[in-house]
């Protein structure tokens, strides 16, 4: 099996560079840094094609830090076709990660699965043995792999999805959103710019994506995630939420990184470490079943928080 998964699973680490994909290469600096994740995910996606989950898991935790959670990202996406192409393991190689040093970085290895789910062609709905809550993370990385790897399909004619329905298309858009720091190269004016071209129903997801990779990617000035802020508009709470998100993956992982801090006190008005302690407590009574997924009630109560945060006076004015 590990030799047929080197033989066809095997991505050439030039598929994440921008030359390659096409992307805009404005800042060096910038680019290079992303180049970086993209090279980092990969390294995690081939370590799980050659070892077991346990050695797997081990090796991973020695990445940096900054960039740790790429890596259990890429593995997860090889864990996930790994057991696809091999359906007696009952998803082994996945439950395995999870129990295991992937717990941590349960965010992002979700979002891994994703990426699988998109390569396999099976459609995004989230499958039943991830978290069901967090499984909404999958169909998000779902839409991030369409938005990069077939930004022109996606990003720039806004295309539909295929095979993705109801509520995983407001999802996949969060993913598709996070694609964008990536496609215009954490460019502010860029990025509000393509998600204008969109219908604006599909603004606030698009926006909550972007907020989630500009705080947990990074790679951008102080001044860029500044006029990223300004950029949303209206918008400015879904960005926020999404930075909010990205503070607790990192803050769970014991990864917490300065490009954090600085997204979320230009996104959320707070720092990362009070915006995570605002997702957390987002989760409170929060129920699975009912017409509206528990995942979108979450969400909704925080972009709700700091849609308030916004209305209020400044200390010390009356409204």
């Amino acid at each position: 099996m590990s030799w047929l998964a080197r033989r066809f699973l095997t991505i050439p680490v030039a598929e994440v560079t921008f030359a390659r994909r096409g992307f805009h290469a404005g800042d060096a600096q910038t680019c290079s840094w992303l180049e970086h994740i993209g090279r980092t995910f990969l390294t995690g996606y081939h370590a799980a094609l050659e070892h077991d989950p346990e050695a797997l898991g081990r090796g991973l935790d020695a990445v940096d830090r900054d960039v740790r959670g790429f890596a259990f990202e890429g593995a997860a996406m090889a864990l996930t076709l790994l057991d696809a192409l091999s359906p007696w393991s009952r998803n082994r190689r996945m439950t395995a990660l999870l129990r295991g040093r992937g717990a941590a970085h349960v965010y992002m290895v979700h979002v891994g699965a994703g990426w699988a789910l998109a390569r396999l062609r099976r459609g995004a709905r989230p499958p039943a043995h991830l978290d069901p809550l967090l499984g909404w993370l999958a169909v998000d990385g779902y839409g991030f792999h369409e938005g990069y790897f077939a930004w022109r399909h996606y990003v720039r004619a806004c295309r539909p999805p295929v095979r993705v329905n109801g509520y995983e298309r407001r999802v996949f858009d969060q993913g598709l959103g996070r694609s964008l720091w990536f496609v215009d190269g954490a460019d502010p004016a860029r990025i509000a710019a393509a998600v204008a071209r969109f219908s604006p129903d599909r603004h606030s997801d698009l926006w909550s994506g972007v907020g989630l990779a500009g705080a947990y990617a990074g790679g951008a000035t102080e001044t860029a995630l500044s006029a990223l802020a300004r950029a949303a508009g209206a918008y400015r709470a879904c960005l926020a939420q999404g930075a909010a998100f990205a503070a607790t993956a990192r803050q769970r992982a014991g990864n917490s990184s300065p490009s954090t801090e600085a997204a979320c006190r230009a996104f959320c008005a707070m720092s990362a470490a009070e915006a995570a302690q605002l997702v957390e407590a987002a989760l409170q009574d929060l129920h699975a079943e009912g017409p509206v997924p528990a995942y979108e009630v979450w969400r909704s109560r925080i972009r709700r928080c700091f849609a308030v945060e916004a209305a209020a006076p400044p200390a010390g004015r009356s409204a």
